[in-house]
């Protein structure tokens, strides 16, 4: 907290984040920049998710003609942040001809858009995160030394989940709290028995894990508090806690099950397709070809 807020004052310094993966960078990145007063918003780009030229064009924009599909001009991010922040996440899988633009940038404040021959200003404050051991990376030339240099001036490193222990059960009630606002399920608690389960798990998901394990606990319950047995099984045997057996005649066939966790998800997410398929863990193809399904079965 305190790296935040003296990164906070101190915005023309960039800021690299360092954690696993779902351990909170992101939040952390929006903290520095909500802190900070800036005039500007904060953008975000997926550095893993694009290819060299995508990536290049959403950074920096480009003229009308630049290529083929170019009907127009496009501004890019760093000329939409003016300034604010420009959040880089996965910035270790940026390609090491755009980690040479990025540098440009950031020591001269100007960049061209692709196909441009005028030099447009951006005070864009730069924060990049990643799960990847640059330095690593550095010595194997998979990253460029110059660049690693200019970001690192005090790097941030997030710790896992299962390294915060009483921030736990913060992180649970808040996530109880602006998820069952969100679900319509009003005030709900969590019982000491769940609490205790929450608390003593490893967490190889982190923060990201923990939300999610909190919204199918929502999902689920039925009454106006989060019992253990809301709990995915794995997370209650991680906890020590016994795993009660089921008697033979209660088994359900599988697909009634399935069905009714289905509704109850959608229900829970007002009927969107593409969100409940998240929640779910499949993709919207998946869950649209089991409600086809379950309909044609009617």
């Amino acid at each position: 907290q305190r790296l935040i807020t003296l990164l906070a004052k101190n915005s023309a310094t960039p800021v690299l984040i360092f954690g696993e993966s779902g351990s909170g960078k992101e939040l952390v990145a929006r903290a520095i920049h909500c802190q900070s007063g800036a005039n500007g918003p904060l953008v975000e780009i997926n550095c893993a998710s694009l290819s060299e030229s995508l990536l290049e064009s959403e950074l920096f924009g480009h003229e009308k003609g630049a290529f083929t599909d170019a009907k127009q001009m496009k501004k890019g991010l760093f000329e939409l942040a003016a300034n604010g922040t420009i959040f880089f996440d996965e910035l270790a899988e940026m390609p090491l001809a755009i980690q040479a633009k990025l540098l440009k940038v950031l020591d001269t404040k100007t960049f061209r858009r692709v196909g441009g021959v005028v030099d447009v200003k951006s005070n864009a404050r730069f924060i990049g995160a990643t799960n990847r051991d640059i330095p690593h990376m550095v010595r194997n030339g998979l990253f460029r030394e110059d660049l690693y240099y200019r970001i690192n001036v005090m790097p941030i490193t997030v710790p896992p989940l299962r390294g915060r222990g009483r921030y736990i059960d913060l992180l649970a009630y808040f996530f109880v709290k602006t998820l069952g606002d969100r679900m319509g399920k009003g005030w709900m608690r969590i019982s000491p028995e769940a609490m205790n389960c929450l608390q003593r798990s490893y967490w190889p998901g982190n923060v990201r894990e923990l939300k999610n394990i909190i919204e199918r606990a929502l999902i689920i319950a039925d009454t106006r508090e989060i019992l253990s047995e809301h709990l995915p099984q794995e997370i209650r045997i991680a906890s020590g806690l016994p795993v009660t057996p089921v008697a033979e005649s209660e088994i359900r066939p599988l697909w009634q099950v399935e069905e009714e966790y289905i509704e109850k998800a959608l229900l829970a997410t007002d009927n969107n397709h593409s969100r409940t398929a998240s929640l779910l863990g499949i993709s919207r193809s998946t869950l649209l070809a089991k409600l086809k399904k379950k309909k044609e079965s009617v």
